[in-house]
């Protein structure tokens, strides 16, 4: 390849050896070193005017030294009068910081972005981008290539009896990258959902909006007025007044002049086919909304009352609907729940952490230590964007962030969840896969799932890129119900632990880096990379 330069950062060196060797060329020569006081320095050693050049530079532990490494090697080939300078990420650095997490967050996938750009960057050639819309941060082009079929061609090859496979996914953001890998497949696919189990309410001495009903101030559909408190009006309710204000409106309503007494009459009327509610009476528990409680559970039959819309069949559980209407859905039984407890299954006899750490719990009337942290609270105030400061464009403050979030909950001793998985593994291997295999939490808890709720017989963990910090490889390693890691190159990885791994499989990218960047120099299509064999 003429009027080709390769040079390589100090991020993975031997990916970089083995892209040039599948180019049959030599890495370009350039000196890398550090200063003194730690300042990053870089010559280049030859001449590269009018030459296309590609700097292979991924993510490393030593991530922001990377990064700098990168953004100075690409001005040195621009003050060098390069043709053309693309970075060749195999992995992208901040590539999870891709949207606005919070108020006062920072989009750091664009921000480096935006230094690449202006360091004089003009192609980008990168694997498997955690968000696809990140390639819009760049004004020049990008390609994203993908590791879909490379992992597609490697489960035909490697895994005993792949046509009854399931591809897993161990957390609901992964879903669509799952679903597309079993439809290239054509195999099922399964999903794991983790979710914080909430405690049991706490006794109504507390005072908290727990066991309460929250009403707004509006008319009703059906021509019911409540007022501001969240009372209903007594000519609504067809009770005694319980309110100064409502027995005034009541009076005033009760008088039957002109237009008003008609329409008093109508409504009198219409009362019949109203359904009926217990008797409210008013809590002032919370600064924010004003709420009633139910003073009795039993049913008056009066029509004059309200009462609560009867759930319909098809909204109910699968168990439910099927116990009263002996209608058995095939499809509900594939769908599976377990308890997660420090980020493994536990039977259902195991203690629960969370009602031991709640101080309200049962029949004790102590509040709880930080009514705030009232799970009805906490709800209400999650869906009400108002009540937001962190979160002002929405969405809910409940939510995890990201995985890390969802990483920190799972491995917290303190909190239990509720694990669901939709699919049947059931005596199937199950092939749990994900962009991003950082910590070891999540994916212990899904095969975990797999194997001791769902009854897979064999589970393989397939991560494109291992960033493996701490001792995720060695809990992973050490998980009996995990039988192979799976893994490519595209993250630098100490090789004594790789060697000291039984269960890890690294597969090799150099192919279709090197012949991504062949195709790129020659302005061939990058898109037949991908075509289904």
């Amino acid at each position: 390849m003429r009027g080709v330069k390769v040079f390589a950062g100090r991020s993975h060196p031997e990916l970089t050896e083995a892209i040039c060797q599948r180019l049959g060329m030599n890495k370009g020569s350039c000196d890398l070193g550090n200063f003194a006081n730690g300042e990053t320095s870089v010559q280049i050693n030859t001449s590269i005017r009018n030459e296309d050049v590609f700097i292979v530079q991924s993510g490393s532990k030593y991530i922001n030294d990377s990064v700098m490494e990168l953004l100075i090697m690409i001005a040195a080939c621009k003050g060098g009068s390069a043709k053309s300078i693309t970075a060749v990420m195999p992995y992208f650095p901040y590539a999870r910081s891709s949207k606005k997490k919070s108020h006062r967050g920072a989009i750091t996938a664009k921000m480096i972005a935006n230094l690449m750009t202006v360091a004089g960057v003009t192609h980008v050639i990168t694997v498997d981008l955690h968000a696809s819309q990140m390639q819009g941060f760049f004004p020049g082009g990008v390609d994203n290539l993908h590791c879909e079929y490379m992992l597609a061609r490697w489960i035909k090859a490697n895994v005993k009896d792949w046509q009854d496979a399931v591809i897993v996914s161990k957390n609901v953001g992964g879903s669509k990258r799952v679903t597309s890998l079993a439809d290239t497949l054509r195999l099922s696919f399964a999903l794991c959902s983790t979710d914080r189990k909430r405690a049991t309410m706490p006794n109504r001495s507390t005072g908290t909006m727990t066991d309460s009903i929250v009403f707004f101030d509006a008319i009703q559909p059906n021509g019911i007025h409540t007022n501001r408190t969240g009372r209903i009006s007594p000519e609504s309710e067809g009770g005694d007044s319980i309110d100064p204000i409502a027995d005034q409106s009541r009076t005033t309503a009760g008088r039957t002049n002109g237009t008003r007494g008609a329409d008093r009459e109508r409504l009198d009327s219409n009362a019949t086919q109203r359904p009926t509610r217990p008797r409210n009476v008013t809590i002032n528990s919370s600064p924010l909304v004003q709420t009633v409680r139910r003073e009795s559970v039993s049913r008056s039959p009066s029509p004059n009352r309200l009462s609560r819309v009867e759930t319909m069949p098809n909204a109910r559980r699968a168990s439910e609907y099927e116990a009263q209407s002996g209608f058995y859905d095939e499809k509900a039984r594939d769908v599976v729940i377990g308890r997660l407890v420090h980020g493994h299954i536990v039977d259902e006899d195991h203690p629960s952490p969370a009602l031991s750490a709640m101080s309200g719990f049962g029949d004790r009337a102590e509040p709880l230590e930080n009514p705030a942290m009232d799970p009805m609270t906490s709800s209400f105030v999650s869906n009400a964007s108002s009540f937001q400061p962190g979160h002002a464009l929405g969405g809910t403050i409940d939510a995890a962030a990201s995985s890390e979030d969802e990483e920190d909950d799972i491995q917290n001793p303190d909190l239990e969840h509720t694990v669901t998985l939709v699919g049947n593994v059931r005596n199937r291997t199950a092939i749990i896969t994900d962009d991003i295999m950082d910590r070891s939490g999540s994916w212990v808890a899904a095969a975990e799932t797999c194997v001791k709720i769902g009854g897979a017989k064999k589970v393989y963990c397939i991560g494109i890129h291992p960033l493996l910090g701490e001792n995720a490889l060695e809990e992973m390693e050490a998980c009996d119900c995990i039988d192979h890691i799976v893994i490519t190159n595209t993250f630098p990885l100490d090789r004594q632990r790789l060697e000291a791994s039984k269960k890890v499989v690294v597969i090799d990218l150099s192919n279709l880096l090197s012949e991504s960047i062949r195709r790129n120099h020659h302005g061939e299509s990058i898109s037949t990379l991908f075509m289904q064999d």
